[in-house]
């Protein structure tokens, strides 16, 4: 599995995050028991990483909707934001630009094509001004 795919999957175990149902390691475990998929090292490294520090990343997207509060973003939208704040401010691996490029992309597959634009006007002004993380 490639980073691309390993990242889509990420996004997909942080979408279902996001109802609350279940804890992380009950997503995973079920995406492996149910689905048959097997969970690389970055996808785990990804979401869970997303996860421990979700507070200081919604901190961080909150700061950069504009005219939008987060509660009024799609659940779809929000997991992608999540996903890739958590690369821009938590990970090296990848260049700034890899990670906005595929956000965007995961949200043209999953969402609207308007969403897109916003996402990559949302993380391209975090990848400006890149808050501090807490």
């Amino acid at each position: 599995m490639n980073r691309t795919q390993s990242r889509e999957q990420a996004f997909i175990l942080l979408f279902e995050y996001s109802f609350g149902l279940n804890t992380p390691e009950e997503i995973i475990n079920l995406a492996q028991e149910v689905r048959g998929e097997k969970i690389s090292n970055f996808t785990r490294n990804l979401f869970l990483g997303t996860i421990n520090n979700l507070e200081n990343i919604d901190k961080n997207i909150e700061e950069y909707l504009k005219n939008w509060d987060k509660s009024r973003l799609s659940r779809v939208s929000l997991a992608v934001l999540r996903l890739a704040v958590y690369e821009i401010l938590y990970s090296q691996e990848n260049p700034v630009s890899v990670c906005i490029n595929e956000a965007v992309e995961l949200t043209k597959k999953y969402a609207l094509q308007d969403d897109a634009s916003y996402i990559n006007g949302v993380l391209s002004s975090i990848e400006k001004n890149k808050i501090q993380v807490s």
